[in-house]
């Protein structure tokens, strides 16, 4: 069974798992009854999952409206966010590695001169070039994940 964790835990990735920062999905826009069983059963088809939450609030106990999945595989991950913005219960969400942080839907205007877009262009060069892991991916991953390599 898996056990709920705080919202600071895992958007830092520690924990059981271990480094996660290219296995853990954050999925955002989740329907307030969205449970972690109905995720569980959507993203399950890109891999094997190690864990998958709904974050609540402490006080009520409602869904805050987003969530982790945790794969055993980084192309399970990253398979899991071609589609950027998947119907999950009903309700289109949206998802990216949790490494990412907060993705936009449109690229904001670089502050003092930009530079904001370099740590999701050093991310793309990582994958490209196998440095995670052992894994590599093709040289075409930009092309196949494009949402990964905006501008913040």
């Amino acid at each position: 069974m898996m056990t709920p964790v705080s919202a600071q835990a895992a958007a830092a990735g520690a924990g059981q798992f271990g480094d996660t920062t290219y296995t853990k999905v954050f999925v955002g826009g989740l329907a307030w009854e969205t449970q972690k069983e109905t995720m569980e059963k959507y993203f399950e088809q890109f891999g094997e999952i190690l864990e998958a939450v709904v974050i609540t609030d402490k006080a009520t106990g409602r869904s805050k409206g987003y969530g982790f999945v945790t794969f055993r595989e980084p192309e399970a991950a990253m398979k899991a966010c071609v589609d950027a913005a998947p119907v999950i219960d009903g309700r289109r969400a949206n998802c990216n590695l949790a490494c990412l942080g907060v993705q936009r839907s449109k690229p904001s205007t670089p502050k003092h001169g930009g530079g904001g877009g370099r740590n999701n262009l050093r991310l793309m060069s990582t994958f490209q070039n196998g440095g995670f892991g052992g894994t590599t991916f093709p040289s075409t991953a930009a092309a196949t994940f494009p949402h990964y390599a905006i501008q913040q």
